[in-house]
C-alpha cells in the first residue's frame, strides 16, 4: 500500500475527467483500473506462494520464459519504472515542500542554468533519495519501519479526507454531477475509447502493487503473507482511490475537477472544506504520501537488481549482500546513482509518460506465465492458487490487450517509445552475456 499510494491519486483525476467529460465515465475509469489491478494481484498470488525469491517478478519470467524475457523486464525496471517513478515522486516532495519552504523551487538555479543547471527543488529531491537509501541500507527493519510510519500516515490522511468528504459535500456539486452522472456519454466503442485512453493515470496510479513480490526472500511465511499482501494491499488502495474519487464529485463540479489549477484536485477540493488553509493540509499530506511511496520503490527495487546479479546479468557486486545486515547494499547504492542522473536531467517525466505501456506489457506475461508452468512445471508446489483460474487471469490478458491496443491506436506518441525502451534491452542482454562469458 505504501508503495502504490503516491501523488497520483491528488492530482490525475482532472485530467482524466477533461479525457472523459463525465462524472459517470470518472469513476468507470477508477473502477476498471481497480478491478485490473486486483484480478493481476490475485493472480501473482500463485507464482509469489510457489517462488518465495527475492526479485519476485523477475523470477517468475525466468521460470516461465527463460534469462532473456527475465533480463528485459529487469533492464526496463532499471532504467526507468524504478528509478524514473522514484525521481518523479522525489520531485514531487520536493514540489510540494516549496509551498513550506519558499527557497525550493525549480526556477531557483544553484549552479548553470536550464538542463545544464541544478535547482534547489533538484536538490532536495536528490537528498529524499540520497538519505531514503542510507537508511535501507542499516537493514531491512530501518527500512520497514519508515515504510509503516508513512503508510499509516498517508492512509489516515485519504480516509478522514473521505470521511470528511461525505458529511461536508456540496449541494451544488452533488446536484451537478449525480443528476447528471453520465453527462453527455455515449455508449459502445467511443465510451470504451475514451475509458481505454484515460487509464493510463489511473492505472499509473495503482502501480507498483508488485513491488512486494521483489522482497519476497526476507518475507515471513511468504507462501501465506505474500499472496495476502497483495489482495489485501490492492483492494484496500482500491477503496480509498474510488472513495477519493466520490469525494471530489461531493465537494466538486466536474468543470472544477478539470479545472483545478496545477491539477491538484485533492487540494481544491479540501478548500471547499477548509478554505485556504487546505493548500497547506493537502501539501503536507502530498509530502508524506510521497515520501513513503519512494522508501518502498528504493526498498523493493534493489532486490530485483540482486536477483539478476546472482544469474550474472548486472554488475556483480549488486549480488553481494552486507555481511551483518544482509541488505544488497551495492544493488541500493547503483539504483540511487541512477536516479539521481534521472533527477538532474529533467526528462524523466517524458519518459514516464512512455512507462505504461510496457508495465501492462510485462504484467501480461507474467501472468500468462501461470498457464506455462501449470504446464511446464505441474510438480511445483503451490500453496495459493490463483482465484478464478484460468477464468480471471485470461481476463485480465484480454482486458489488458484491448487497452494496450488502445493505446497503440490513440497514443502513439507514448506507446512505441516505451515499446522501443524494452527491444533496446535485446542487444544490451546478448553484449552483457557475452561481455560475462570474456569474463
Amino acid at each position: 500500500m505504501g508503495s502504490m499510494i503516491g501523488s497520483g491519486i491528488f492530482i490525475v483525476s482532472a485530467e482524466i475527467a477533461r479525457q472523459v467529460g463525465s462524472p459517470g465515465l470518472l469513476i468507470v475509469v477508477w473502477c476498471v483500473a481497480a478491478a485490473l489491478t486486483l484480478m493481476a494481484a490475485l493472480s501473482y498470488g500463485e507464482l509469489a506462494a510457489a517462488m518465495p525469491q527475492a526479485g519476485g517478478q523477475y523470477v517468475y519470467l525466468r521460470e516461465a520464459y527463460g534469462p532473456l524475457a527475465a533480463f528485459l523486464f529487469g533492464w526496463t525496471t532499471f532504467t526507468i519504472i524504478q528509478t524514473g517513478t522514484v525521481a518523479a515522486v522525489a520531485v514531487g516532495f520536493a514540489k510540494f515542500s516549496g509551498l513550506f519552504f519558499p527557497w525550493v523551487g525549480a526556477e531557483h538555479y544553484l549552479l548553470g542554468a536550464g538542463r545544464l543547471g541544478l535547482t534547489t527543488e533538484q536538490l532536495v529531491a536528490i537528498g529524499v533519495l540520497v538519505t531514503l537509501t542510507a537508511i535501507n541500507t542499516r537493514g531491512l527493519y530501518a527500512g520497514a519501519a519508515v515504510q509503516n510510519t508513512f503508510t499509516i500516515a498517508k492512509v489516515a490522511a485519504l480516509a478522514l479526507l473521505i470521511g470528511l468528504g461525505f458529511f461536508g459535500r456540496s449541494p451544488a456539486a452533488v446536484s451537478a454531477n449525480f443528476s447528471d452522472f453520465w453527462g453527455d456519454a455515449s455508449w459502445g466503442w467511443a465510451a470504451i475509447r475514451l475509458t481505454g485512453v484515460a487509464m493510463v493515470g489511473a492505472l499509473f496510479s495503482s502501480d507498483a502493487w508488485n513491488n512486494v513480490t521483489f522482497t519476497a526472500g526476507e518475507v515471513r511465511n511468504p507462501s501465506r503473507n505474500l499472496p495476502l499482501s497483495l489482495g489485501l494491499g490492492v483492494g484496500l488502495v482500491s477503496l480509498l482511490y474510488i472513495g477519493c474519487n466520490f469525494v471530489y464529485l461531493s465537494l466538486l463540479p466536474l468543470d472544477g475537477i478539470q479545472t483545478a489549477p496545477q491539477d491538484r484536485v485533492a487540494t481544491a477540493a479540501a478548500s471547499v472544506l477548509f478554505g485556504s488553509v487546505a493548500v497547506q493540509l493537502m501539501a503536507a499530506a502530498i509530502m508524506i504520501s510521497t515520501f513513503g511511496c519512494a522508501n518502498g520503490i528504493l526498498l523493493s527495487g534493489a532486490r530485483v537488481y540482486y536477483a539478476m546479479a546472482r544469474d550474472g546479468l548486472f554488475f556483480r557486486g549488486a549480488a553481494r549482500l552486507h555481511p551483518t545486515r544482509f541488505t544488497p547494499n551495492f544493488a541500493l547504492w547503483i539504483q540511487c546513482a541512477w536516479a539521481v542522473l534521472l533527477t538532474l536531467s529533467g526528462r524523466y517525466n517524458d519518459l514516464l509518460d512512455y512507462v505504461i505501456f510496457a508495465v501492462l506489457l510485462f504484467y501480461m506475461l507474467t501472468i500468462s506465465s501461470l498457464f506455462v508452468l501449470r504446464r511446464t512445471r505441474p510438480e511445483m508446489k503451490r500453496p495459493y492458487k490463483a482465484i478464478g483460474y484460468p477464468v480471471v487471469p485470461a481476463a485480465y490478458i484480454l482486458l489488458a490487450g484491448v487497452i494496450e491496443f488502445l493505446l497503440l491506436r490513440y497514443k502513439p506518441q507514448y506507446t512505441w517509445p516505451g515499446l522501443a525502451l524494452v527491444l533496446l534491452g535485446v542487444p544490451v542482454y546478448f553484449l552483457w552475456r557475452r561481455s560475462q562469458k570474456t569474463a
